[in-house]
């Protein structure tokens, strides 16, 4: 959550705020101060049914870098649903990991020397989404348009078939976050948005952990926000569409006033090509 740069008084109360001890709610004119006896805090949870209250998957990577289009696979985490197996492993890249990436989720080029050639891990990886599109399982992706993307580039670069994407149901806690909250809070990475919703991220930048957390993450938003649980697999797609697709054209809004670069629009659960 965005500590405030400047003092001020509460919105909430009228408290006098030092700059760093409180917290900044939105942007630019409709801003305002609050202490931390006012931190924002999530709706209490509802009793209504849902994606949420249905056994879940989970799925998360690290990875050699940020671009999901070239970079590789070193760890992997593919969860339930349920009780259902899980896939946790090590692959070796092929490819160097770059010092900045280690730096992150500290694997070495030393760690990865001795681990399997990718392809045996990607057909698990594509059999096992296909298994949860026949089960009927939502699978939970945090910031999905990232991982989603760089597993179906792997698959390519391997000449592995591909899963039935288009039958899989995603649920991206990143993008329904940014529904909600519209960036409102500041930065909404993994950590921050678990914080927000009181789980305990201990081991930040490993994949069993992450996805764990992100599932974790995900029925919490489901259970305290009624209105992002929808019946239908394709509202349930449709509205997470919507929602990554607003959060671009935000960004966008403020890059040109900032003279950056604008994104394309990507066609969510995978980033824009190339």
């Amino acid at each position: 959550m965005r500590t405030n740069t400047f003092g001020g008084q509460c919105a909430e109360c009228g408290v006098d705020v030092p700059a760093q001890a409180g917290y900044r709610i939105g942007f630019g004119r409709t801003a305002y101060l609050v202490c931390r006896r006012h931190r924002p805090v999530p709706p209490p949870r509802g009793s209504h049914h849902g994606w949420h209250s249905q056994p879940l998957a989970a799925l998360d990577f690290e990875t050699t870098g940020v671009d999901p289009h070239s970079d590789r696979i070193i760890t992997y985490a593919a969860l339930g649903p349920g009780a259902g197996p899980d896939l946790v492993g090590m692959v070796h890249p092929q490819v160097p990991i770059p010092e900045s990436a280690a730096e992150i989720h500290g694997i070495s080029d030393a760690d990865v020397a001795r681990a399997p050639a990718p392809a045996a891990a990607l057909r698990e990886l594509s059999a096992w989404i296909d298994h949860l599109v026949a089960v009927d399982a939502p699978l939970v992706v945090f910031n999905a348009a990232f991982d989603l993307t760089l597993l179906r580039a792997e698959l390519r670069r391997h000449g592995i078939g591909q899963p039935q994407w288009d039958a899989l149901t995603v649920i991206d806690p990143f993008v329904i976050d940014y529904g909600i909250e519209r960036g409102r809070l500041g930065s909404r990475r993994l950590g921050d948005v678990a914080d927000y919703y009181g789980i305990k991220l201990d081991k930040a930048h490993d994949a069993e952990t992450d996805a764990r957390v992100a599932r974790d993450v995900a029925i919490e938003l489901g259970a305290r926000h009624r209105a992002t649980v929808f019946a239908d697999r394709p509202l349930v797609m449709a509205q997470q569409r919507f929602w990554a697709a607003q959060r671009t054209m935000d960004y966008n809004r403020l890059a040109l006033r900032r003279g950056r670069r604008i994104e394309p629009l990507g066609d969510w659960p995978f980033a824009p090509t190339r």
